[in-house]
């Protein structure tokens, strides 16, 4: 049996190798792999594609990781994702090591690496042209290091900025500009940023998020203007001016969006409300949780226009009484599940002929927790 081990060894070559350690698809088995020669776990390291580093919140741990992601980036040269997650004290330095990588690099994390800054972004930008997805969540970073980015990684489809305080629209028209296949962007908390750099982007942008955001009228006119998105997420809208407003995204530009969040949105009313069904025929799930301006007609414009709703937040509105459930209930024909949560003008007597009438419709006294696509599941494809 050991002679005919040593023969395999011998006179298979490497694609072979490769081939056979693609199939094993148990995890057990492909850490076995590696531990019947040194040929063979040489095999095993050129076919990893992927490297996490697991969270841990002893600092000690963290240097350790520093210390030895020279002699990993060595022995894995083909990665395609890397996660440095969590490393909160990681240095620019740490990263110099990736000057000497291969560009087979894709996905990179630095979420929460609250130590690297435009330094550290620029040479992950000019050792790893080939990126495609990047998440920078409250890295100390600003325009230019974006810009950098941008520049550097013309391929780049999503980038997640969320909590990167000093990012302005000058490094989000960076973004639009150099990268033209740019489809998923997250700036959730960027007060810097009002959405006018986000002019002249294409129907590639498919996906935006913008959670608790500054973003004004023109700015948000101008996010739309490329006409590709299918997620929108504007919940908690910040230093809006003005009443209802919103109606812009029923404009015309918005056409083929599927997932909108408007939670938290109060200045929301009627008008915005109609415009919005009556503009966004394809809508699957929309989120108007504590917008307590909509009144009857607004409902009564979703239910008439919403077609292909399956799921609808009203958690908490507090001017949807049993006439809008009504409503409701009469239209939205592909309805799944409906989030009605203290609604206070809602009676029993109302749910429960909303039940009997639509026995198929969910009816959950929870505000919707999971919505749109899972951004890990989206941050993962290239």
């Amino acid at each position: 049996m050991e002679s005919r081990v040593d023969c395999t060894k011998s006179h298979l070559p490497d694609d072979c190798l490769l081939a056979i350690f693609s199939k094993l698809q148990n995890a057990t088995d492909r850490n076995a792999f590696g531990l019947t020669c040194r040929r063979w776990f040489e095999i095993q390291n050129l076919s990893r594609r992927s490297l996490v580093f697991h969270y841990d919140y002893n600092p000690k741990v963290y240097q350790a990781y520093t210390q030895y992601l020279p002699r990993l980036l060595a022995r894995f040269p083909f990665l395609h994702s890397m996660s440095l997650a969590g490393c909160t004290e990681l240095a620019d330095s740490a990263l110099e090591p990736l000057r000497n990588f291969s560009s087979t690099l894709r996905s990179f994390s630095l979420y929460c690496c609250f130590g690297v800054t435009d330094r550290g972004l620029t040479l992950v930008s000019q050792s790893c042209p080939n990126l495609v997805s990047v998440t920078l969540h409250r890295c100390n970073i600003t325009d230019s290091g974006l810009e950098n980015l941008a520049y550097s990684c013309r391929g780049l489809k999503n980038v997640n900025l969320t909590y990167c305080l000093q990012i302005s629209d000058r490094g989000i028209g960076a973004l639009i500009r150099a990268c033209p296949v740019i489809r998923a962007v997250m700036i959730s908390y960027c007060l810097g940023i009002n959405g006018t750099g986000f002019k002249g982007c294409s129907s590639n942008l498919t996906y935006l998020e913008a959670d608790s955001c500054m973003l004004s009228l023109h700015g948000l006119s101008e996010a739309l203007s490329g006409g590709g998105l299918e997620y929108l997420n504007v919940s908690n809208l910040r230093n809006w001016v003005g009443p209802d407003g919103l109606h812009v995204i029923g404009f015309g530009f918005a056409a083929r969006l599927r997932f909108l969040n408007l939670r938290m949105c109060r200045f929301v009313g009627d008008s915005s409300a109609a415009k919005i069904a009556e503009g966004c025929p394809l809508l699957e799930e929309w989120s108007l949780a504590l917008c307590h301006e909509v009144r009857f007609a607004g409902w009564l414009a979703i239910g008439l226009n919403c077609n292909k709703l399956r799921l609808l937040d009203v958690s908490r509105c507090r001017n949807l009484c049993d006439r809008g459930l009504q409503a409701l209930r009469d239209g939205c024909d592909r309805l799944e599940v409906l989030h009605t949560s203290g609604c206070a003008k809602v009676t029993s007597t109302g749910l429960e002929i909303f039940k009997i009438m639509r026995y198929n419709v969910a009816i959950r006294m929870d505000e919707c927790v999971s919505f749109g696509p899972r951004l890990d599941d989206l941050f993962m494809q290239w």
